[in-house]
């Protein structure tokens, strides 16, 4: 068994390692290429509804840039707000790459994986998200109600999504090594949800939330063979 901390200790360690690297960089250069392509649509889109219906009340050519300046305030704000659903996503292509580079450091006797079907990678990454986004949707209006406690709205997403976050880590490794459909993870909930805790927190932090997902991957790969190796 490995505690969290020592988890973390290790991906941090082979953040430099260039396997990983390579990981990280295809993963942001992604997920950022969706945000931007998501605000040209937008800012299409808006060009378009300002030009058809109120642009008579505007000087002429500003739709551009009412539309620009809207489609750029919303980018940022949802890009804040979706991050982790969108980086989530976009790394479960990638989570192949990070377990055996875990591996091939760390565990080089372990089984060797085959890796996920791309129809599988592209079930389980819809999936994933669609279950994260109903549960926080389910999950604001309780979170409306505790507006008035100041920190109970923070406190109840972040509970949420480390929830979210931990199954979704464990499944990158896990959906790769076990047996069969039955088998049970190695990690108990507990300590899941105390992985998917601290990646949530530090999704939360600009700049750092961009290795939050590759952090998450690698040190749930060490959770899942220490595991395997302690039930053995």
């Amino acid at each position: 068994m490995i505690s969290l901390p020592r988890a973390f200790s290790l991906a941090f360690g082979q953040l430099y390692d260039p396997a990983i690297m390579k990981v990280l960089v295809k993963s942001v250069l992604v997920t950022l290429a969706i945000f931007v392509a998501l605000g040209a649509v937008l800012w299409w889109a808006l060009d378009l509804g300002i030009d058809r219906w109120i642009s008579d009340s505007l000087p002429a050519n500003y739709s551009g840039t009412v539309a620009g300046v809207v489609a750029v305030a919303v980018a940022v704000i949802g890009g804040w707000l979706l991050f982790r659903f969108v980086a989530l996503f976009v790394l479960q292509f990638f989570a192949d790459e990070i377990v055996r580079a875990v591996e091939a450091k760390h565990y080089p006797h372990a089984a060797s994986i085959a890796g996920l079907p791309f129809r599988q990678e592209l079930a389980n990454s819809v999936r994933s998200t669609t279950r994260a986004l109903l549960v926080n949707l389910a999950a604001l209006p309780f979170a409306i109600l505790l507006l008035v406690t100041g920190i109970g709205t923070a406190v109840l997403f972040w509970a949420v999504n480390a929830w979210l976050l931990g199954r979704e880590l464990q499944d990158m490794v896990w959906l790769r090594h076990r047996q069969d459909a039955n088998e049970i993870a190695p990690i108990a909930p507990g300590r899941r949800f105390l992985l998917g805790g601290a990646v949530a927190a530090i999704l939360l932090v600009p700049f750092a939330n961009l290795l939050a997902p590759i952090l998450g991957a690698a040190s749930a790969t060490h959770m899942v063979h220490r595991g395997r190796t302690a039930n053995a």
